[in-house]
């Protein structure tokens, strides 16, 4: 529609400023590469191919087919943009062009953090469709235990948002709760399963601080408390094979409030994989043998997640560099009640929404530049 403004414009328009681009000019280039490549590759399918040339053309062709589809889509809204603004300068034109400037704009965005989806390493685990959640209670008392079951009821919140299936595993009170009507848990373990639960979630593993003045503090200090998460992904059996012969299993009469929950069979369950020393007991069920299954569940995820931890760990001591990756000990995110903020310490990513976060119905707003963030820096380590 602005075909006769560009011709009109163009004895005086300068180039006009692009936004600036996650693109960098290296990752351009590499575009550009596999796009010639993906051009080279339906000129050969044109060609006489015997059948084992053919099936090897046509996987890398495939391969290759959203790169390019995207890449060319990008590089089309970058010229379009580029000549909508130059028309911003006209009177007549400036209000429509700005219009449609801001949806290229918005277009263009995505489609980078689509290029740098397809372009960045692809992590395995990030096609587990069940993930195991783990919250415990840190440095802080009993407010660490209420801000345990704070975080619990975010995650469940934000997994009912995602039709994700949550199922409780163990969880166990806090000294506090048992004596008294507040809802503290010393820890608590999920298993949540649904489409991309991991690749989301993934990056909220660490240490997170809550700062906040207790109900119980009469001199309204502010208290800091911290709480530890976990997630990790669930393998599958073909994944993680778990011989008998590795295993010690204990059995033990599990612990209660008393009265009819102190059990008389020993229906606990303590099982300790002995190649890597990792353990897990489970109590919450009456039976033995479900309580047996629930914690070789556990446990399976635990030493896929050691496994892959190992990998991830030597491939930033080969390249020589330490980023931050979700690391358990890592403090990563503080909740700080009386300025209504929410910090994320890895990405300096602060907002001032921490009811919504909480809620968990703002959580996504955190997990977004996080997820933006690591796929940039696994496609920059990559080209190292």
């Amino acid at each position: 529609m602005f075909k006769r403004a560009f011709v009109q414009l163009s004895r005086y328009s300068t180039k006009a400023s692009l936004p600036p681009s996650k693109i960098t000019p290296p990752l351009e280039s590499r575009l550009r590469s596999l796009s010639q490549r993906h051009d080279t590759l339906l000129d050969q399918l044109n060609q006489p191919l015997s059948p084992a040339q053919l099936t090897s053309a046509s996987k890398e062709l495939a391969h290759l087919t959203t790169s390019k589809s995207l890449f060319d889509e990008w590089l089309k809204h970058r010229h379009d943009l580029q000549e909508l603004q130059q028309l911003t300068s006209d009177p007549d034109l400036a209000s429509i062009a700005q219009e449609e400037s801001n949806e290229l704009t918005t277009r263009l965005h995505q489609l980078e953090r689509s290029l740098i989806e397809e372009l960045a390493p692809k992590d395995a685990a990030d096609r587990a469709t069940s993930a195991i959640l783990e919250i415990r209670a840190g440095a802080g008392g009993d407010e660490a235990s209420l801000f345990v079951a704070d975080l619990a009821r975010m995650y469940e919140r934000f997994a009912q948002l995602h039709r994700w299936r949550w199922d409780l595993i163990t969880s166990s009170l806090s000294s506090a709760t048992e004596e008294s009507s507040t809802k503290g848990l010393k820890d608590v373990t999920v298993s949540v399963t649904g489409r991309d639960v991991f690749a989301v979630l993934k990056y909220e593993s660490g240490v997170h601080r809550v700062q906040r003045v207790p109900s119980t503090e009469s001199q309204g200090r502010i208290h800091t408390s911290t709480a530890t998460v976990a997630i990790l992904p669930e393998p599958s059996t073909v994944d993680v094979d778990i011989r008998e012969s590795d295993l010690k299993i204990d059995v033990y009469r599990s612990s209660g409030a008393g009265g009819q929950h102190v059990n008389t069979t020993d229906s606990a369950v303590r099982i300790t994989h002995l190649p890597t020393g990792l353990t897990v007991a489970m109590q919450d069920e009456r039976s033995q043998h479900k309580n047996r299954l629930k914690a070789l569940k556990v446990l399976r995820a635990k030493i896929y997640e050691e496994e892959r931890m190992k990998v991830q760990v030597e491939r930033r001591q080969n390249r020589n560099k330490q980023i931050g990756s979700g690391d358990r000990s890592e403090k990563i995110r503080t909740y700080n009640y009386p300025q209504n903020r929410v910090t994320d310490h890895r990405i300096n990513l602060t907002l001032y929404e921490l009811e919504q976060v909480v809620s968990g119905d703002g959580l996504m707003r955190v997990i977004e530049p996080l997820q933006e963030h690591y796929l940039m820096e696994s496609l920059l380590e990559e080209q190292e």
